[in-house]
């Protein structure tokens, strides 16, 4: 097993930065608010004598954390009691305060093993960092964590003692599934998150805008190995006025680029607005394999879940390919239908289309409907064959096809997602031409 290194201190010391700095990613969200991470962020240790797991924490406040600061109070101490080693993260500028004696007196008090790391100590003599020897958690390190200095020998202490962990047989990268759960602020994600599996792992909190990283975890499910994202909600855009917000809407759009399958979560007490099919159209723009869920389906009477499907029907009719599953998050129903159709839109997302296979099932879609004229002359289509997964491409060869309508392409879409069973997967088809050796 690998060590666990937990980075715990008040809010605004740089813990996002350091733990950037030893994964070396830019996995955590880094501004200079205090508050922006709230959720345990966890990610593989490259920094150091050996390879660790690192988890980032948000602002700890241990005593009398109301709010959604006693949310974060609490990840930061589960943090703790996973670990095997805490960095505690100071502010060499700010120096010592009455909450960073609080975090040391909590510290001392569960037993882990602690290192003390002065951050932001670039360009200020060695001796700004003494006062901190008053928290009697030994020798503290003088660090940058924006600029590097000193972490190297900070970790070096800090895996002191452990020796390489045995190799662990791990799913290799490309067969885990990757989810990100999208969607409006406080429609459900983490709660969503959080009942697949079965533990408060995220901070689900009566007020949107709760989440604003981009959180992932492992999850297992029917032998199948996922990646779940939780995402920070996306509002319109003339509603976006923080700075945080922004950088959060970045990473939520990242989060999609980067997924195999998104779970549009959509908030069945409200109805279906815009915005979510904005966020849909994206989806459909980058080419994601797509579910889609309608959560606090318990909270309704019969009337409003008629009036839901009916918007369902009006206003994202242009996904009539993706499954729709109705869900309490809360209440944990209907979970399990919705992974067996987010494997199920993986899968049919990299399926793999051979030539003799999709040709005859284009031939019999023009023996059932040619394709209408393109002024003199009907369009001949040859042949077909794959172009590319995620979303599937499909490129049929022919003659004339430059002036194809697009209702006879949304007929072959129609026919081959049939013949091929690619529902909850977009499909693109694309035409090619061959060139008229007689046009001179």
């Amino acid at each position: 097993m690998k060590p666990v290194v937990a980075l715990v201190g008040r809010p605004n010391v740089g813990k996002s930065t350091l733990f950037n700095r030893l994964t070396r990613t830019r996995d955590a969200l880094v501004a200079d608010f205090p508050g922006l991470t709230r959720d345990r962020h966890y990610g593989d240790g490259r920094v150091g004598p050996v390879p660790y797991l690192a988890i980032d924490t948000g602002g700890f406040e241990p005593q009398g954390a109301a709010g959604i600061a006693r949310e974060m109070a609490q990840q930061a101490e589960l943090a703790i009691a996973e670990s095997d080693v805490v960095i505690f993260v100071v502010d060499a500028r700010e120096g010592l305060t009455a909450q960073d004696r609080r975090i040391a007196q909590r510290l001392r008090e569960t037993g882990r093993r602690l290192v003390l790391a002065v951050n932001k100590a670039e360009g200020l003599p060695p001796e700004a960092s003494a006062e901190f020897h008053e928290l009697g958690l030994g020798e503290p390190r003088p660090i940058s964590a924006a600029h590097g200095d000193g972490v190297a020998a900070l970790m070096d202490e800090t895996l002191a003692g452990f020796g390489a962990p045995e190799e662990e047989a791990e799913p290799a990268q490309g067969q885990r599934i990757r989810v990100a759960i999208v969607g409006r602020p406080n429609v459900g994600k983490s709660t969503l998150i959080n009942a697949l599996l079965g533990e408060n792992r995220l901070i689900a909190f009566g007020e949107p805008g709760t989440t604003r990283d981009s959180i992932e975890v492992d999850f297992a499910y029917g032998g199948q190995q996922f990646r779940l994202i939780d995402t920070a909600g996306l509002r319109r855009k003339g509603k976006v006025f923080e700075t945080i917000e922004k950088f959060s809407v970045v990473k939520t759009l990242q989060s999609i680029e980067q997924c195999h399958v998104a779970l549009l979560l959509l908030d069945g007490a409200a109805e279906i607005a815009d915005q979510d099919a904005h966020i849909a159209g994206y989806i459909l723009e980058k080419g994601r394999a797509l579910v889609i869920a309608v959560n606090k389906w318990d909270g309704l009477d019969e009337y409003q879940r008629i009036c839901i499907k009916r918007e369902l029907e009006r206003k994202l009719h242009f996904l009539r390919w993706a499954r729709v599953h109705y869900i309490s998050a809360l209440q944990a129903t209907g979970l399990a239908a919705v992974m067996r159709s987010v494997a199920a839109a993986h899968r049919a997302a990299f399926t793999k289309l051979p030539t003799p296979k999709l040709t005859r099932a284009l031939r019999a879609a023009v023996e059932r409907q040619m394709p209408p004229r393109a002024g003199a002359s009907r369009p001949k289509m040859r042949y077909a064959h794959q172009g590319g997964q995620n979303p599937p491409t499909i490129i049929i060869h022919g003659n004339g096809l430059t002036h194809v309508a697009d209702s006879y392409r949304r007929y072959l879409e129609g026919w081959f997602r049939e013949a091929f069973d690619l529902h909850g997967t977009p499909l693109r088809i694309e035409f090619r031409t061959g060139a008229n050796p007689y046009a001179r």
